[in-house]
């Protein structure tokens, strides 16, 4: 007999562990004229973005059409972000943006905490209390 984990018991990573960034992907091209920030950066600052990111692999790929900046995630997802006439430093930003993003589609939480169990009391309603304690107008 197996032992399976709780279905409701879902490991939640927080620290950042589970969220890696694998590959970021440099696409430019040599020829094209929106490709010139990419081309400034790689010449001229590709060795300190790099330091400044030690854990990701950059690839770079030397293909016709306009800049773009692909990464990929631990979850299985790619974000790809056009840099089309971009500045370095505006290049650098989305590389700082793509490394810093989880990969995982945001989500909007309806309360500040999020819990695995209901309320112990249940929903109050005012329908539920005695009618002599109920407030008279």
């Amino acid at each position: 007999m197996t032992v399976k984990l709780a279905q409701f018991i879902k490991p939640v990573v927080k620290n950042g562990v589970g969220s890696f960034v694998l590959p970021i992907t440099l696409q430019y091209c040599n020829w094209g004229g929106s490709s010139n920030g990419m081309r400034q950066l790689l010449s001229t600052q590709i060795k300190s973005v790099a330091a400044k990111y030690p854990d990701v692999e950059f690839v770079l790929k030397k293909k016709s059409g306009h800049p773009t900046i692909t990464g990929e995630y631990g979850v299985g997802k790619t974000q790809t972000v056009s840099v089309r006439n971009a500045t370095p430093g505006q290049i650098k930003d989305q590389i700082e943006f793509i490394h810093d993003n989880r990969g995982n589609n945001p989500k909007k939480y309806k309360y500040p905490t999020k819990s695995t169990n209901e309320s112990v009391r249940g929903v109050w309603s005012p329908f539920h209390t005695n009618p002599d304690f109920r407030f008279k107008i």
